[in-house]
């Protein structure tokens, strides 16, 4: 039996991480703060620790674990609120690596897996993006997401951790917190249309995205674990490859619905990029291939878990 750190297990991802690590027959200890999370969601079995992971205080109590791996998916993940309280933003993300790469060396864990994001790249007339892209970030959030990754590379090359950093597209489906209005645009759209059959969209249907299915995220983590070996620092996008346009993803949701749903194009949000969808191919040469869920299919299931 291994032990993990999982940090964000109250989360969307984190649990699911976490959830699929214990159906393996390990041990999974969770940081998280619950600013955005639910505690009911964390998984059944979990060690779960209520605190920030940049807190001094809770370091000190992880020291008394031994990590096989430690998987950093906590942290502020909208670039929208790293506009309105950008310092959180940094404590958050940036500084919460950097304790957490401390603690790694300090007990002697030489794998760390970290959830990065498709933000760091900025708006880019080179697609779909590839990780050779010099990244150009809009939001603090994508800052802070860069900033991490070098961390990473950084600890790599000076304290023997093999490191990864995914840079995660728009991730998707059941477990999706459905009340942060302020995050994730599949999560967003879906819960107007349940509550009121409207949905307002900031920007244009034209604008569009890589969406990526929960399940797939979850392999890409575990995956990566797998073929961490010592002195070696991964980077790659975690993606579907597919170009798809907001008013593509409106049409997907509004289907699910017998009755009708109504959308609004008004305003617009801070940081926002126009248009991004990724390129695979080194998540697939890393990695390796899966069975990827398509859009109308990963809807379908998510509106399905939903009822």
């Amino acid at each position: 039996m291994r032990t993990y750190l999982v940090t964000g297990a109250a989360g969307f991802i984190g649990a699911e991480v976490a959830k699929k690590l214990l159906k393996l027959g390990n041990t999974v200890v969770s940081v998280d703060n619950l600013s955005t999370g639910v505690k009911s969601h964390i998984p059944k079995g979990v060690v779960f620790i209520e605190g920030d992971c940049q807190d001094p205080d809770v370091i000190e109590a992880l020291h008394a674990y031994k990590f096989e791996a430690i998987y950093h998916i906590a942290g502020q993940s909208s670039g929208e609120i790293s506009f309105e309280d950008p310092v959180y933003d940094l404590q958050t993300n940036g500084q919460s690596t950097l304790q957490l790469l401390n603690l790694a060396r300090a007990i002697g864990c030489k794998k760390f897996i970290y959830a990065s994001t498709m933000s760091v790249y900025g708006d880019t007339k080179h697609l779909p993006c590839d990780e050779s892209l010099t990244p150009k970030p809009k939001s603090f959030y994508g800052v802070g997401k860069l900033a991490s990754e070098h961390y990473l590379k950084i600890y790599n090359q000076q304290f023997d951790i093999a490191t990864a950093a995914l840079r995660l597209f728009n991730v998707y489906g059941p477990g999706q917190n459905l009340t942060n209005m302020k995050q994730g645009m599949v999560s967003v759209f879906l819960a107007q249309a349940l509550q009121n059959r409207q949905i307002h969209v900031k920007g244009s249907a034209e604008r569009f995205r890589d969406f990526i299915y929960i399940d797939d995220v979850v392999s890409a983590f575990l995956t990566t674990e797998t073929v961490l070996e010592k002195s070696q620092h991964y980077l790659f996008n975690v993606c579907s490859g597919v170009k798809t346009t907001v008013g593509e993803l409106l049409a997907s949701i509004t289907s699910q619905f017998d009755t009708k749903v109504s959308v609004n194009f008004e305003g617009s949000t801070p940081g926002d990029q126009f248009g991004i969808y990724g390129n695979p191919e080194k998540m697939h040469s890393i990695i390796g291939y899966w069975d990827k869920v398509d859009l109308d299919a990963g809807i379908t299931a998510f509106v399905k878990s939903l009822k």
